[in-house]
């Protein structure tokens, strides 16, 4: 089906090749899907990275992995596009580095058992078995990465609340 990803596409062929190039430019994959789009492959690109990524940065990467790409042709089968990109707002928070990136911003969390609450990202650990710090409703508290079911980052309109960042950066000089 066009558009749709296909069974033997090449996207765990390419990926360990994507995930080179992507390291190698100073990025995170955070997704790689191979789709077909008529006659053409759709090779789209998911990055992140520890300080943001921008426009600049976008198009070194995307240099890197069409590089790397045009070097293994026979993987694709034919002629594709590639679109590099970075994750949107609405990428759930799953490892500990998107914690961590998110630090100081509003999320909300949706636990195993059932809850849902709203809060502010402190520290992260970046044990995969750790957990994180969330300021909800003016109180600390710590939520294991295992008991997170869905989180994802709240769009604010405005500035966050001074003592709410205060609280949280003066946790980590501790």
């Amino acid at each position: 089906m066009p558009g749709q990803p296909q069974r033997g596409s090449g996207s765990s062929v390419l990926e360990p090749v994507v995930a080179d190039a992507v390291a190698a430019a100073g990025f995170d994959l955070e997704q790689l899907a191979v789709t077909t789009a008529g006659r053409r492959r759709l090779v789209k690109v998911v990055v992140d990275a520890e300080e943001g990524v921008d426009l600049d940065r976008v198009a070194e990467v995307s240099r890197a992995v069409s590089a790397a790409l045009d070097a293994h042709d026979a993987e694709l089968g034919g002629p594709y596009t590639l679109e590099v990109t970075s994750p949107g707002l609405d990428r759930p928070l799953t490892k500990p580095r998107h914690w961590r990136r998110a630090k100081l911003r509003l999320v909300k969390v949706k636990q195993a058992d059932g809850t849902t609450v709203t809060g502010r990202v402190g520290t992260a650990d970046d044990d995969p078995d750790g957990g994180v710090e969330l300021l909800v409703e003016g109180v600390l508290r710590r939520v294991a990465y295992a008991e997170v079911v869905h989180a994802v980052v709240e769009v604010e309109f405005k500035q966050p609340p001074v003592e709410e960042l205060k609280l949280l950066e003066g946790r980590d000089s501790r």
